[in-house]
C-alpha cells in the first residue's frame, strides 16, 4: 500500500526516527517512531489537523519457526473518529496488504 518511504533521519530504527510515507488516496504523512521493542514491535505517530494517527507493528513468535505479524492503527483527536469512519475500508485494505506482504517476505 506504500508507494514511497523517505527516511528523514540517519541510522537504524530507533525512537525519534522519522519517515515520509506516500500512499495512494492519502495525504503524504511524516511518521515518527515513539516506541521500539527490538525484534518485537514498533509504534509510530503522524499528526494532521485535528487527528493523531498511531500505528503499531508487532511480530510474535507462535511456535518453532513460526510467527504472527500484526498491524494496528488508531486515530484520535477531535477529528479522529470521523477520519477513522471515512477511511475505514481503505485503512483495512492497506493494513491487510501490508501484513500479507510481510508474510510473503518471511516465507520466501
Amino acid at each position: 500500500s506504500v508507494t514511497s518511504v523517505e527516511l528523514l533521519d540517519r541510522g537504524p530504527l530507533r525512537v525519534g526516527v522519522r519517515a515520509r510515507i506516500r500512499q495512494p488516496r492519502l495525504p503524504v504523512a511524516v511518521w515518527q517512531v515513539t516506541e521500539l521493542v527490538p525484534g518485537e514491535s514498533f509504534t509510530w505517530v503522524t499528526r494532521a489537523r485535528g487527528v493523531t494517527t498511531t500505528g503499531t507493528h508487532r511480530v510474535a513468535t507462535t511456535g518453532p519457526g513460526t510467527a504472527r505479524a500484526t498491524a494496528l492503527l488508531d486515530q484520535n483527536g477531535p477529528l479522529g473518529p470521523l477520519v477513522g469512519l471515512v477511511t475505514a475500508r481503505l485503512t483495512r485494505r492497506y493494513l491487510r496488504t501490508e501484513v500479507e506482504g510481510i508474510k510473503a517476505y518471511c516465507e520466501s
